[in-house]
């Protein structure tokens, strides 16, 4: 084997489970992610099953980001006896605890012994780096192996991984790029991704590599009509999300929506124990119903400074985003009951974000079951809805002609609330942004690997860059593991 070299376990078949052994000599491998496998072909219980790899000689774990699918195998890893540093950006060192501690709970023990032991470990094991400046991993000789973490736009704290990579014999070193998963241009949060300096191999996620977006210019705006409609129908506005990431784009549009509109208040009230007392009704009132979304919500507020220039410039302005006196945050499953029932008893209109993002479980199931007969309501999809999942259901009866039924929990439900989908909230790069990437930096990739991507897209993807590396007149090699 030539040294360095790859080993895949995982993000090679689909868009989930990316996970990449970078081999710096046969006993020394760095590991890129690791996440675990999503989608309905994966059993349950999948994210603490054995490992499935050797981990002798790994000296580090680098996560590029804190999403299951990049980071959901941590904890078998841990289990197989993994002890090294796990690296990341800062953000994500602060975000990491909160989602892998959430999974643990629901996937193997909620008994705060188990819990506190667990997060122990893992705070032991994190080592948080700064953007932008080299970190050494290794240094042995004449073999030696630095990484620098730059920003993929993609979630806060999401970093694609430079690796400054010299091996035994070589006369130069080699850089190595994992791109992770990048955001698409327009992030209202994030800093714009910047392409990498140099690469003599890339590591590219395809996701989106055989199409383009379209709708993120004016996404605000549909999600302004929407509210409109609600306000004038008496509804609810259901908002299927994840908790991370997609909720915050969402809590900081509805915000500016509610400022414009003065509807929002300009200093954020106190909590109340019960959340309908914490409501004013005479300004709509957006709930945000997840605990978890909560969590990942106050720390997005704490690293304020990762945002970019125009968030950061409502925060002087004296505004507040995540803290806005409408957003009222439901924690308990006892609130969580009391408001959906009241909602559903009352014409009142309110906007109601909740888990889970493809109505496959979470508390938007029971906003469902009240509110799915009522054509006063209204549910918005911002995310992908998996096929057979309850969320491809209902989006797949917007424009429907005849009844639509659902089964949730067993019962059927007829779907007669008003459904959108809108476009523009897709969290990754298109095809001209993946490749803008891969070629904009020196304009020369010899090598790049394409990874997390469904075989249609890396097929349009390899063949896009080829045509672009032919009329650039450079030598590019594209593999699909």
């Amino acid at each position: 084997m030539e040294f360095p070299a790859f080993s895949h376990h995982g993000g090679t078949r689909s868009v989930t489970g990316s996970c990449h052994q970078l081999h710096l000599d046969p006993t020394t491998s760095l590991l890129i992610d690791c996440g675990l496998e999503q989608g309905c072909e994966v059993s349950t219980g999948a994210e603490f099953a054995p490992i499935g790899f050797d981990i002798g000689g790994i000296q580090a774990l680098v996560i590029t980001h804190v999403h299951i699918d990049h980071v959901g195998r941590i904890p078998a890893l841990l289990a197989a006896g993994f002890r090294g540093p796990i690296l990341c950006s800062e953000p994500s060192a602060r975000l990491l605890p909160l989602v892998l501690e959430d999974a643990y709970k629901l996937g193997i023990s909620a008994d705060p012994v188990q819990v506190d032991r667990y997060l122990a470990l893992l705070q032991r094991l994190i080592v948080p780096l700064p953007y932008e400046q080299w970190h050494c991993v290794l240094e042995r000789g004449d073999a030696a192996c630095s990484i620098r973490l730059q920003r993929a736009g993609h979630l806060l704290g999401s970093a694609y991984v430079e690796c400054d990579v010299r091996v035994e014999g070589a006369e130069a070193s080699s850089r190595i790029v994992f791109s992770g998963d990048l955001g698409a241009p327009g992030n209202p949060l994030l800093r714009p991704v910047r392409p990498p300096e140099r690469a003599d191999i890339l590591v590219l996620e395809s996701t989106y590599g055989d199409r383009l977006h379209s709708g993120r210019s004016d996404r605000q705006q549909r999600l302004e009509a929407v509210i409109d409609r609600a306000l004038a129908d008496n509804g609810t506005i259901l908002i299927p999300a994840f908790s991370l990431g997609r909720t915050q784009e969402l809590l900081y549009e509805i915000e500016d929506i509610l400022y414009r509109k003065s509807l929002v208040k300009e200093a954020p009230q106190a909590s109340c124990h019960d959340p309908l007392q914490a409501i004013d009704w005479s300004r709509l009132p957006v709930i945000l119903d997840s605990p978890l979304a909560q969590q990942i919500t106050q720390a997005y507020r704490e690293l304020h400074e990762y945002w970019n220039c125009e968030a950061q410039k409502r925060l002087s302005e004296g505004r507040a985003p995540f803290g806005f006196a409408q957003l009222v945050c439901v924690d308990t499953h006892a609130k969580h009951q009391k408001v959906v029932n009241y909602l559903k008893s009352t014409g009142r209109p309110a906007i109601v974000i909740a888990g889970n993002g493809m109505c496959s479980g979470g508390r938007i199931v029971n906003y469902l079951k009240a509110m799915l007969g009522d054509p006063r309501h209204e549910v918005v999809f911002v995310g992908y809805q998996a096929k057979g999942t309850p969320g491809a259901v209902i989006q797949a009866s917007e424009g429907a002609q005849g009844l639509v039924q659902l089964d949730l929990d067993g019962c059927m439900f007829e779907v007669r609330l008003k459904v959108l989908s809108a476009p523009g909230y897709s969290a990754h790069a298109d095809q001209k942004g993946l490749i803008d990437f891969a070629m904009g930096g020196d304009g020369s990739t010899p090598r790049i690997l394409l990874v997390h991507g469904e075989r249609q897209a890396k097929d349009a993807l390899a063949s896009t860059l080829r045509a672009r590396a032919r009329a650039l007149g450079v030598r590019l090699k594209v593999e699909i593991p």
